[in-house]
């Protein structure tokens, strides 16, 4: 391989800039204990640590708990956007939802903006933070009608775009939607500050605890999967996929969607702005100064559900295709990859999580947009458990009815879920776990019956239970990442079964060789 391929290579393992660029962040220990308190958040991304902030500025006593390590799930792996420009969605939001409730989601997107824009003003935080143009652009006939539509109603809702008829990259475009005065940031130089300020408020933070049940009533009690017990006023949930349900069916009313991303060190100059294409295979530009002050070019796309399509080390290939073409590629020095959740309407579920639990609360659905969604869920989150007027309540209401259109997309999601229930029982496998090269995975038939099985780097295999633990589909090998996906709700599961991400709560059980 000669020295220009070898630039061009894909790292081999998955390998998030934001979290190899961060070497600072405390720890916290395993809570080993029942405890009593004002509020518990779960969940230590942007929705859970900005929520337990807001609440400790407010003098209530909060526990904030992590299954994992804090910042290491999606807030670790996102894009890093700060911007109401949220693809082409305003147009769809005026159409079904009215234009009021449009301008209250481009109120509250700016309105989460600003909040983090003044906190890096106070407390002086070297994140990275400026202020950028968003474009969506297209180099697709059909979709110059689409950004007509999109830039009318702009104009309706008093949001300061422009139509354009290029973009200042060296991309193919026909037109382009920017809105100025965005931003964009290092998401964990920003939190690691809100947590330093969480720690002064005196709040309890554990890592390594799993909150897996709630026990509701006056009272609240918050279940971990050691039995430890959390007496409480308020408990919000902002566990990317909720992991109390609450009889609110949030694994019926969500998809997950997978993205991916590459951290490119180009040859060419870059003209800053941040850069979304309309159409699909989408593609998501931006760049960010690394520590030797080069530019780091954060180029993703390639979404998907969870579990489906074609081998997931495909798509990072297809990004690096995309980036040797347009940006005279150097070096591909990371990747990594993200999962979203995503609602019926698009729009997120930020409150109350039924009904009937007035005192526990949910945020999740933000849709690839978690930076702006995740501090406008705790700044709404603060004032309900502060018992303050919000005027984004009704917006993000996870009770709030649908339109014709956004049940129509329930229904088809759901459909899809039997789909694959049934298929991945119908699996015809002929692979054994013996066939498994090092660092191969994939489903095998193992005792006469489906199984997973990956063989690492230094030849130890692992054999899982396919059949996720949360409604019993099958999972399918992600070979990206080297994780097993549930193509169903979007379970993640580590190749010894361990489970990574949500709904499922139980791991894959291990098989016997």
């Amino acid at each position: 391989m000669n020295k220009s391929n070898k630039s061009e290579a894909l790292p081999q393992f998955p390998d998030s800039y934001w979290i190899h660029s961060t070497d600072k962040l405390p720890t916290f220990p395993k809570l080993e204990q029942d405890l009593s308190t004002d509020a518990v958040v779960v969940g230590g991304g942007i929705s859970g640590i900005t929520t337990a902030y807001l609440l400790a500025k407010e003098g209530l006593k909060v526990v904030l708990l992590e299954a994992g390590v804090l910042l290491n799930g999606t807030t670790g792996h996102t894009t890093a956007k700060i911007t109401a420009q949220h693809d082409l969605i305003y147009d769809e939001l005026v159409t079904k939802e009215g234009v009021e409730k449009a301008a209250l989601y481009y109120k509250a997107c700016e309105d989460a903006l600003q909040f983090i824009e003044k906190n890096v003003e106070k407390y002086k935080i070297d994140c990275g933070f400026t202020k950028q143009s968003a474009y969506v652009y297209t180099n697709s006939e059909p979709y110059l009608a689409k950004l007509e539509k999109e830039i009318a109603a702009y104009s309706k809702l008093g949001m300061p775009g422009e139509l354009q008829d290029r973009i200042p990259l060296h991309i193919p475009s026909k037109a382009a939607l920017v809105l100025h005065n965005q931003a964009q940031f290092h998401p964990l130089h920003y939190l690691s500050t809100l947590l330093s300020e969480l720690v002064k408020e005196g709040a309890e933070i554990y890592e390594h605890t799993t909150a897996v049940d709630v026990e509701s009533g006056m009272m609240p009690q918050v279940i971990t999967s050691n039995g430890h017990r959390i007496s409480c006023k308020h408990v919000v949930s902002c566990s990317h996929f909720p992991f109390y349900d609450g009889m609110g069916f949030y694994f019926a009313r969500m998809h997950a969607d997978r993205s991916y991303v590459l951290g490119v060190k180009s040859k060419d100059n870059y003209p800053g702005g941040m850069y979304l294409s309309a159409e699909d295979p989408k593609r998501s530009i931006r760049y960010t100064d690394t520590a030797s002050g080069d530019k780091l070019l954060i180029i993703g796309g390639q979404s998907h559900k969870t579990g489906q399509g074609i081998c997931t080390i495909n798509h990072y290939e297809e990004l690096r295709k995309f980036a040797v073409e347009h940006f005279g590629l150097e070096e591909i020095s990371y990747r990594w990859s993200a999962q979203d959740l995503v609602t019926g309407d698009k729009v997120p579920y930020i409150g109350r999580i039924t009904e009937s639990s007035p005192n526990v609360y949910v945020a999740t659905g933000y849709r690839k947009w978690g930076m702006t969604g995740g501090t406008a869920a705790a700044l709404l989150i603060r004032d309900l458990i502060m018992e303050r007027a919000n005027p984004y309540e009704e917006l993000y209401s996870p009770s709030r009815s649908y339109s014709l259109t956004a049940i129509k997309n329930v229904v088809v999601d759901n459909l899809d879920v039997a789909k694959h229930l049934i298929e991945g029982k119908l699996d015809i496998v002929h692979k054994h776990p013996t066939d498994m090269q090092n660092d191969e995975g994939g489903v095998v038939r193992h005792n006469g019956k489906r199984a997973g099985a990956y063989r690492d780097k230094s030849g130890k295999l692992y054999i899982v239970d396919t059949t996720c633990t949360h409604m019993g589909c099958e999972v399918e090998w992600n070979n990206g990442d080297r994780t097993w996906d549930c193509p169903c709700h979007g379970s993640r599961f580590s190749v010894n079964g361990d489970v990574i991400e949500g709904p499922a709560e139980q791991p894959l059980p291990q098989l016997s060789q």
